[in-house]
């Protein structure tokens, strides 16, 4: 007598559930990130060449306008992640932020001296500020929690290929139009706009709930509500950016070894693609393992990049740790966005959001000093040593202390 047949369970069947996708909001908002991050690069990847050798500045202008830009970015993310919050509603000034980053692009091209080059990097930095956290507070809201990794990987893949394709094409269209500043700050606003178009039109929010009722998200009450799982991992940002300075030194080092200057710029584009080709993967693999394994590795990542750069002989070497470096970076950026995320309120995570970019940021700027004493005082190699270690005693650190339950 035959047997029969035993249905296998569908892979659609209750039994074996089809994950989420990542929602095409999320698709939408890594486009937008990537044409903002274009035009953006091709801009500053010229602006201190042209500041200096085509409008006569001084470098110390120029680290002090930058530097301003900067500042003003960082305090401007808590304000409108905050008012995200209070207001419910993200979009408005997410678009808000990307139209001033698009309509500062011709205020360059037209640019005869200092006053106008501040004010639109001022402006410029303004709309970064006030899109920053409603954008990270939107693809949280928008994205199942079993994709979230993914979902921030995503995201911060498609803007780091802006931010390697935007100098390429600048380095491009200057060699086609023989260093015509202007005519390359022209093109950029094109991408400008199209990040604005994209997310008016390609994002749409989700519904406020109704009986939803606006309170202050700095009352006392409501900080408290941003418990120990959320402060946990602020200290964990900023203890992995004061390990971490900036990019700007693996660029120094990549010129202190001996790379021709016309090619310096090249080690940041390999540094990028990596850390873009990384992020994605990386994203999808923390939605299926512990973070703090994730984030552990990070660090051992990081230590490695560190070591090669401090021992480097060779432009080979050198762009070994900057490749490394990459992988780093794709390993716990997105991450620590998804961190955030978990241990939040979504009525709360515009202000997180803020916060922690805020404390990243003075912790970017503090190590960068640091990083900067060691390099004029000791040299190139103590400045990678001392990274590694602080790195180091991180990952001691993250082993020995728990993160709070949330």
């Amino acid at each position: 007598m035959p047997t029969p047949h035993t249905p296998q369970p569908s892979p659609s069947s209750p039994s074996s559930p089809v994950p989420p996708r990542i929602p095409p909001a999320v698709w939408a908002l890594g486009l937008v990130s990537m044409l903002m991050d274009i035009s953006s690069e091709m801009i500053h990847s010229l602006l201190p060449m042209f500041m200096v050798g085509a409008l006569g500045m001084s470098v110390l202008v120029v680290g002090f306008i930058e530097g301003l830009a900067e500042a003003t970015a960082l305090i401007v993310k808590v304000f409108s992640g905050t008012l995200s919050d209070y207001l419910g509603r993200r979009k408005g000034l997410a678009l808000l932020g990307y139209a001033l980053g698009a309509f500062t692009k011709p205020l360059f091209a037209v640019a005869q001296g200092a006053g106008l080059i501040v004010a639109a990097r001022l402006i410029d930095r303004v709309g970064k500020g006030i899109r920053g956290a409603p954008r990270d507070a939107l693809v949280a809201d928008v994205t199942p929690p079993e994709v979230r990794g993914a979902a921030f990987g995503l995201r911060q893949s498609l803007d780091t290929v802006g931010a390697f394709v935007g100098p390429l094409l600048a380095a491009g269209l200057m060699l086609l139009w023989a260093g015509d500043f202007r005519a390359v700050f022209w093109v950029a606003v094109v991408p400008g706009l199209l990040a604005v178009a994209v997310l008016a039109l390609g994002v749409r929010e989700p519904q406020q709930r109704e009986g939803t009722r606006r309170t202050n998200p700095i009352r006392r009450e409501n900080i408290r509500r941003l418990g120990p799982a959320y402060w946990w991992v602020v200290a964990v940002g900023a203890v992995f950016t004061l390990a971490r300075f900036s990019e700007a030194f693996l660029v120094l080092r990549a010129q202190q070894i001996g790379i021709a200057m016309a090619l310096v710029p090249l080690v940041m584009v390999a540094m990028n693609m990596v850390y873009a080709a990384a992020a994605y993967p990386f994203g999808k693999l923390s939605d299926r393992m512990g973070h703090r394994q994730l984030l552990a590795w990070g660090l051992v990542v990081l230590i490695v990049a560190d070591v090669l750069l401090a021992t480097a002989q060779h432009w080979s070497v050198v762009i070994a740790g900057v490749a490394v470096w990459g992988i780093h970076m794709g390993m716990t950026q997105g991450l620590l966005a998804t961190m955030v995320a978990d241990a939040t309120p979504p009525d709360l995570r515009g202000t997180a959001y803020g916060v922690f970019h805020l404390a990243s940021g003075l912790a970017m700027l503090a190590a960068s000093v640091v990083a900067g004493l060691l390099w004029d005082t000791v040299g190139p190699q103590a400045t990678f040593w001392a990274g590694a270690a602080f790195a180091l005693l991180c990952l001691l650190g993250l082993g020995l202390r728990r993160a709070p339950a949330g």
